[in-house]
């Protein structure tokens, strides 16, 4: 699928960067605390540290292939619109959902405008979050991965980029979220 045909703005420093293939290998382990970052919030338009959520709610951190504001992954196009549509059903669960891309602040708007996003989108031209989350690159972009953090911040899920299960499913998300809830509720 090709989101569009304009392509300028593909070639930046990020995708000399992230050229060359660096497969996942990620070694955060579950129930081990995942690094903190802070990142720009383009949905709201404010500074969003991840460790703020701790103690009060889980979080999903969707890392997300975005090349530029037209151009987006194939693969994880459609997972950015299944997430936003059904964002209020996270929200339901008091769970909150944090897009990262490795797209500057500038495309981030296009993209939160274009998509009508009601999730946080967070900008992370820098690609330093996904280097933190050793979710590996390929072709010009960070490669995508999905981070499920229980309400202390420690790993409770993880989904990495392969090409046969490029992005956790809505479905497998919910239902590790919903057993989370249940086991936190019989405590």
């Amino acid at each position: 699928m090709l989101t569009s045909y304009d392509f300028r703005g593909l070639i930046n420093q990020r995708f000399v960067q992230n050229l060359l293939p660096i497969p996942p290998i990620n070694s955060l382990d579950n129930g081990k605390r995942t690094p903190d970052f802070e990142l720009p919030d383009i949905t709201n338009g404010k500074l969003v540290r991840l460790s703020d959520y701790w103690g009060l709610k889980p979080v999903i951190l969707a890392l997300t292939r975005i090349f530029t504001e037209k151009q987006y992954c194939p693969f994880c196009f459609p997972h950015i619109l299944a997430l936003n549509n059904n964002y209020e059903k996270f929200l339901e669960r008091g769970i909150e959902i944090l897009m990262i891309t490795s797209t500057d602040r500038e495309q981030s708007k296009t993209v939160v405008s274009d998509l009508s996003l009601k999730m946080p989108l967070l900008s992370d031209s820098s690609c330093q979050v996904f280097k933190n989350y050793q979710v590996g690159q390929a072709l010009g972009a960070p490669l995508p991965g999905q981070f499920v953090l229980d309400k202390q911040g420690r790993l409770s899920y993880k989904h990495l980029f392969s090409f046969l299960d490029y992005n956790a499913s809505i479905e497998d998300l919910l239902e590790v979220l919903d057993n989370y809830i249940v086991e936190q509720n019989n405590y």
